[in-house]
Order: structure tokens, then C-alpha cells, then sequence
């Protein structure tokens, strides 16, 4: 694999990209959707790749208008990219007490817990009644609704080598693809609830549908209002070292604390109980980078006294690493997988997509004590495949932030992504079920589930 076929498969992501953002400006019905950029850039690298026009025409070997190695490539990104995106999630900002944190946000992160747990009970649930025992399936399909649809993309493609140590390869496929169905279906039952909410006076502050802006469903920004959204804020001076290079390297910094931790939990493991059982070996580096991430930030913030990191560049960066983590994910992604386990592949997503909404409709009103909608709304998205999904589907209901919802949901990121959503639960979920049997694992995630749906019924439902 040379330098130049690396090279050229970031520049062909690019191309994608931006071809994607094109067929999206021009097609008002993704528009109306919100369908990401990302997504429709990866389904072309898809239809373009050796598993659509690849069986019929192939211009480099066998993979369709890309060549092997130019594929190889893609298929080992999203490995490395969503340590990136997982160590920019707690670089730059303040990191408020838990009290704040608990007092904004707290609703919210019991609601994104009961709809991860509850993923886990729902696949749990199909493994043991039908994967297992009529299909023969690995016990670990049992936590793939999670991993891809709380996950998302980035998690179901980092947890590859996971998925292969425990002899389960087909799963890294069977995760993107959920995680890409979670997404389509995240945005589009997003915009549909909307549109019921906004009708139905569930909304508070959303009154009509139509209150959507062109720019908002375009994704563009007016010409007018581009200086008051910076992409980030310089740090240093550019002739020293560019601002962005430097936040660029305190992730790597982060990735490599992260590195450091794992290789010692690894080293403690072998030590203590390495014979009997095997954890730590297969949990990946990404959930232990977002904890790299959180230390970084504590000290930089203790000893350097300047303002060092601008959160809007870390956010770039990060938001770089996602689209281009996706695209490569859904353009490598095995048809071929999909069709043979079809049948399960359908049961999952129609289980997951059930499971959510009918949290978001029955629950959610009851446990939330103010804004249900706006607040829920963002756990939905996140808990359909992304945290860009959730924040968007937050703007288009409150677009000028007058209820709790967004500073919240930004909050509880602190309180779930570090466990689920593919934290070091969701990592090791896998590992776990294969050491403990994928009924013990059902019994716990039943137990914390009910923990939290408790929580939120005699707690959060009598506050005003």
C-alpha cells in the first residue's frame, strides 16, 4: 500500500463529500429529510464500489471505479478516526461539577440511558428467542443495537477488531449497516414527529412546521450571517505554529494517554485473571481516548493559564473525522453480509426503530419535567445513530434556544457517552457477552434499565 494510494483515497473521500453536499442542495426531498451529506457521499462511494458496479464493470481490478488497495484503505479509517472523534469530545470545554451537570442535564441522561439499556434488553432479548437458537448466531449479535444505532457509525467500524477476536466478523458489517439505517430512519421519524408535535401543541416553542428556514433544510448558511459562525478562534500565532495544528496535536495527546491506559488495564488483566477471562485484551482504544481526553483537559486547564484550546476548532476537527469516518464505513460496507443475514439484519432495525419511539412517545412525557419534546427529541436522534442527529432535531424545535434542551443534551454527554453510546460499556459490551453469557448480560442491562426508568418515574416526574 503506497503513500500515493493513500493519498488519493482521502482525495476520492473529498470528491464524495462534496458531490454528496451537491446532490443534497439540489434535491429538495433529502432536504426535507435532513439526510447528512456524509450519508448520501458514502451510499455513491457504495454504488460506485466492487459491491454494486463492481460486479458488472470494473475500471482498477475488482473494485469497481476504485482500485483494491484504494478500498483496503477505506476499510481501515474508521479504526483510527473515531479515536479522534472520541478524544475531541471533552478537549476545550469547561468541565462543569456534577451538580450543574446533574441539575440541567439530569432528565435528559436518564431518558438517553433508559433508550441504551433498553437496546441492550431488546437485543438481548432477539439473540436468545431467535438468533441463537434458530439461527446459530454469534451470542454477540445481541448487543449490535446499541453499538450501531446509540454507537453509530463510528463505533460499529471501530469495534472491528473486536468483533474479529471474538469470531464474529460478520458483525462489523451487520453494525454499519444498522448504524446507517439508524441514521435514515433517525432523521426522517425525527422530522416526522416534528411535524406531529408541532400539529398536536406537544411542542413548546415550535408552533408550525413551516417555521423550518430554506437555509436550515439546505444546510448552507446566508452570505450575511457567515461572520457570526466561526469555524473556531486562533489560539497562537500563525507564523509560530497554526492554531489548528496545535489542537490537533492535544488529541493526539489524548489518544496516546488513552493508549498508555489501555496497555496497563491490558498488562493488570494478564496479570490477575488473564488465564480464566479475557475483557480488557479485546476492549478497543477509542472509549479509553475519551478518557485521555477528560485528563488532557483537566490539566491543561489546572496549569496552563492561557486559553489554549478553542472548542469551535475541536469541533472541526472532530466533525472532519465523522464525515470522512462515514463515508469510508458505508462505501466498504459487505452487501454480501447483509444478504445473508437478511432476515435478522430486518428484525434488529425494525426492533431498534419500535423500541425508540415508543420510549420517545410513552415515556419520555412522563419522566421529563419541563420541554419533554424539545429535550426528548435530542435523545432520539442520538439513540438513532448520531449526536449531530439529536442537536439538529433540538435546533430545528428550538431554534433559538429558549427551553433547557440543548444545553442539556450538551451536558449529558458527560454522563453517557463515557458508559454508552459507545463508551467503555458499549466497548466492552461485546467481550462481555462472550466471557458471561448473553443471559447474564441480559439480566444486568434489564437491572440498570430499571434503575434508571425508576429513576425517572418517582424522581424527575414531580419536579417542576
Amino acid at each position: 500500500m503506497s503513500p500515493e494510494v493513500v493519498g488519493f483515497s482521502f482525495i476520492i473521500l473529498g470528491i464524495l463529500l462534496i458531490i454528496g453536499k451537491w446532490i443534497r442542495v439540489f434535491t429538495p426531498f433529502l432536504q426535507t429529510i435532513f439526510i447528512p451529506s456524509s450519508i448520501i457521499a458514502g451510499l455513491l462511494g457504495l454504488l460506485l464500489g466492487p459491491e454494486v458496479l463492481g460486479r458488472f464493470f470494473h475500471l482498477f481490478d475488482e473494485g469497481g471505479l476504485f482500485p483494491e488497495a484504494m478500498i483496503a484503505v477505506w476499510e481501515t479509517l474508521p479504526e483510527l478516526l473515531i479515536s479522534v472523534i472520541f478524544a475531541s469530545l471533552f478537549l476545550g470545554k469547561t468541565i462543569p461539577s456534577l451538580k450543574k451537570i446533574w441539575r440541567i442535564s439530569g432528565p435528559q441522561v436518564t431518558f438517553a440511558h433508559i433508550l441504551s439499556w433498553g437496546q441492550y434488553v431488546v437485543g438481548s432479548l432477539l439473540a436468545l428467542l431467535l438468533f441463537i437458537p434458530l439461527l446459530g448466531m454469534n451470542p454477540a449479535v445481541g448487543a449490535l443495537l446499541e453499538i450501531s444505532f446509540v454507537g453509530g457509525h463510528g463505533t460499529a467500524a471501530g469495534l472491528s477488531g473486536t468483533f474479529s477476536a471474538v469470531g464474529f466478523e460478520e458483525g462489523r458489517d451487520l453494525a454499519v449497516g444498522l448504524a446507517t439505517i439508524g441514521v435514515l430512519s433517525g432523521v426522517v421519524l425525527g422530522m416526522i414527529l416534528l411535524n406531529w408535535g408541532a400539529r398536536n401543541g406537544k411542542t413548546d416553542v415550535l408552533q408550525s412546521p413551516d417555521d423550518i428556514s430554506t437555509e436550515q433544510r439546505k444546510g448552507l448558511i446566508k452570505q450575511e450571517n457567515q461572520e457570526d459562525a466561526p469555524a473556531g478562534h486562533q489560539t497562537t500565532r500563525p507564523e509560530v505554529i497554526e492554531s489548528f495544528t496545535v489542537h490537533f496535536a492535544y488529541i493526539g495527546i489524548a489518544i496516546a494517554v488513552g493508549y498508555v491506559i489501555l496497555q496497563g488495564l491490558i498488562f493488570v488483566e494478564e496479570m490477575l485473571w488473564g488465564d480464566t477471562i479475557e475483557l480488557l485484551v479485546h476492549l478497543p482504544l477509542f472509549p479509553l481516548a475519551m478518557v485521555g481526553a477528560v485528563i488532557v483537559q483537566l490539566i491543561v486547564s489546572k496549569f496552563v493559564k492561557r486559553s489554549i484550546l478553542d472548542r469551535g476548532l475541536i469541533n472541526r476537527i472532530q466533525g472532519l473525522a465523522l464525515d470522512l469516518l462515514i463515508v469510508a464505513a458505508i462505501a466498504t460496507l459487505s452487501l454480501s453480509v447483509l444478504g445473508d443475514y437478511f432476515l435478522p439484519f430486518l428484525i434488529m432495525s425494525v426492533a431498534a426503530i419500535a423500541w425508540n419511539v415508543v420510549a420517545f412517545l410513552f415515556i419520555a412525557p412522563r419522566i421529563m419535567p419541563d420541554y419533554w419534546f424539545e429535550r426528548a427529541i435530542g435523545d432520539l436522534g442520538q439513540a438513532m445513530g448520531m449526536s449531530a442527529a439529536g442537536l439538529l432535531l433540538i435546533k430545528l424545535a428550538d431554534a433559538h434556544d429558549e427551553t433547557p434542551a440543548k444545553e442539556g443534551f450538551s451536558y449529558k454527554q458527560l454522563l453517557l457517552d463515557i458508559f454508552v453510546g459507545g463508551g467503555i460499556v458499549t466497548a466492552a459490551s461485546v467481550p462481555l457477552i462472550v466471557a458471561f453469557g448473553p443471559v447474564a448480560f441480559l439480566c444486568f442491562a434489564a437491572v440498570i434499565m430499571a434503575g434508571w426508568l425508576a429513576l425517572g418515574l418517582f424522581h424527575f416526574r414531580k419536579m417542576e
